[in-house]
């Protein structure tokens, strides 16, 4: 029994012996842990910053060139040359036009090409700020308001800045044409196997603004670069075009023009003008689109200022009970402005095969 008992006895060592030695490693490596653990945690920051790094190389995009911002690249004098002062070279066009004759030339620019100009150097940027430049544009845009009522706007709301005023104020632009393109589905008829034939229709609606209150409008399915082309006062009456007055009151423009008849008619247009940058003015929400009938008492001539017979009319009135008013709910497609330059190229030529429908924007 006792020897049984010994041997029990050293067996039970042996399992509490391994045991121990269990629990030991265990413990080591729960330190090994712990001292990867806080060795990891010193240094989270670096390793942080430095994949940023390495994953924004891929993002970022490098650009050798922004390096020379700022660097200014001294002219290098002329060879055999003993003077120390730096050597100034300008430009050829600026060594073959004086100063004066550069002035005359940017005087007789458009505003927008005087834009484009200012692009082209630092010397001609700071010459088309010339507020001379600017006066003689807003005065020739806003004649009709008068050159004291323009100069009372200027310094109440644009702190004297012709060129803020042209900027900020809106105004019609006169260099090119505002076109409206509409589109309707009408259905065709059955030919051959076509049995249900769809036709998609597209026309235009033209004006023209000159500065001296006067416009244009034309109603057609021509394209924009063959209207271009008789959309001016020397039009017949083939081309269909109507002129009219307009007035302009802050960004809200209201024009009238009288359709000639045995029934006068008076058609009437209110508009909202925008622009989808500063000083471009290039867009028109068309409020309201009106046609009334208009006595002959009250018309002596075309030629007469219809906008002023039919001021302050309501929506619904006529003068003329065989020609009733009608407020025109289709065809109200925001006008956009195409410049007389870009007639040729403008994406409104698209036929409908390729663009069936234009979002103005």
């Amino acid at each position: 029994m006792a020897v049984g008992w010994v041997v029990v006895v050293r067996v039970e060592n042996v399992r509490e012996t391994k045991i121990r030695a269990s629990s030991s490693l265990r413990k080591n490596h729960h330190r090994d842990i712990l001292m990867t653990s806080d060795f990891a945690l010193k240094i989270p920051a670096e390793l942080e910053a430095a994949s940023r790094l390495r994953t924004a190389q891929f993002f970022v995009t490098q650009r050798p060139w922004l390096d020379l911002y700022g660097v200014h690249v001294r002219p290098v004098p002329p060879f055999g040359s003993a003077s120390s002062k730096p050597f100034v070279d300008p430009a050829l066009i600026h060594r073959s036009l004086p100063d004066e004759l550069l002035s005359e030339i940017f005087a007789k620019m458009t505003p927008y090409n005087l834009g484009r100009a200012a692009c082209v150097c630092r010397k001609w940027r700071y010459t088309i700020r010339n507020p001379v430049y600017w006066r003689i544009a807003c005065l020739k845009a806003w004649q009709i308001s008068g050159v004291v009522e323009n100069y009372k706007i200027l310094q109440s709301k644009y702190d004297g800045s012709w060129r803020k005023m042209w900027l900020l104020r809106p105004r019609v632009r006169t260099d090119g044409l505002y076109v409206s393109r509409n589109t309707y589905i009408h259905a065709g008829v059955a030919e051959w196997k076509i049995t249900n034939p769809v036709h998609v229709v597209c026309y235009f609606r033209y004006l023209r603004f000159y500065p001296s209150g006067r416009f244009l409008y034309k109603n057609s399915s021509q394209k924009v670069k063959d209207v271009a082309r008789c959309m001016n006062f020397r039009a017949s009456k083939i081309d269909c075009v109507h002129s009219g007055n307009y007035t302009l009151s802050d960004d809200k423009v209201e024009a009238a023009f009288l359709y000639p008849g045995l029934r006068p008619t008076a058609w009437r247009i209110r508009l909202r003008l925008r622009g989808t940058t500063a000083g471009a003015n290039n867009r028109m929400d068309l409020v309201s689109l009106v046609t009334s009938g208009v006595n002959d008492g009250e018309v002596s001539s075309h030629d007469e200022d219809i906008l002023g017979v039919v001021e302050g009319w309501e929506e619904d009135e006529t003068h003329n009970p065989d020609v009733p008013a009608v407020s025109h709910r289709r065809g109200l497609t925001p006008f956009v402005f195409v410049p007389f330059e870009e007639a040729e190229t403008s994406v409104l030529n698209l036929p409908v095969e390729r663009m069936d429908y234009f979002v103005p924007g």
